[in-house]
């Protein structure tokens, strides 16, 4: 626990027109996977648009390192099927979470907007906001490798007592 930032909680909202890897549809999960942590959302059967609407729960050693999330189809008698990735980092985050006083900003205010380019995936805008005295960003990716899908997904981030920060 001494080595710990603290913990960064992901949402996984849904996906949006993922490609097709059976033959009318797919059965999609996600796994997040950050250094040497690794975790998977449950399998939504027969649906290119998913709806997962689960929160992962990464303990984060080294904040600098990218998070790569990939979305496979579940296959029973053979390998899963890759259906494209990304790869972020924390950083647009980690430093609105560094901005002074935060907690006499007024529920809602945005910190930062993030605009889509050829360098980060997003789909669209990102918008990291202050709510609910948590430091929010939803974040929609375009997945690459992929003929077709994207991913919501939303951050956030818990302190740990004792943690040493980042």
């Amino acid at each position: 626990m001494d080595n710990l930032s603290g913990l960064l909680k992901v949402k996984v909202k849904r996906g949006l027109d993922l490609a097709v890897r059976d033959i009318t549809d797919s059965d999609p999960y996600v796994v997040i996977k950050m250094g040497d942590h690794k975790l998977k959302t449950r399998v939504v059967n027969n649906d290119i648009n998913p709806v997962w609407d689960e929160e992962l729960t990464l303990a984060v050693e080294d904040p600098n390192l990218p998070i790569k999330l990939t979305v496979y189809d579940s296959d029973l008698f053979s390998m899963d099927d890759p259906m494209g990735d990304v790869e972020f980092d924390l950083k647009s985050f980690l430093e609105a979470m560094k901005m002074p006083r935060l907690e006499r900003h007024p529920n809602g205010t945005l910190l930062k907007r993030i605009q889509p380019s050829r360098t980060n995936s997003l789909a669209e805008e990102s918008c990291i906001i202050w709510k609910d005295n948590k430091v929010l960003q939803d974040l929609s990716f375009r997945l690459r490798h992929v003929e077709s899908g994207e991913v919501e997904i939303q951050l956030s981030w818990e302190h740990l007592p004792g943690s040493k920060g980042f």
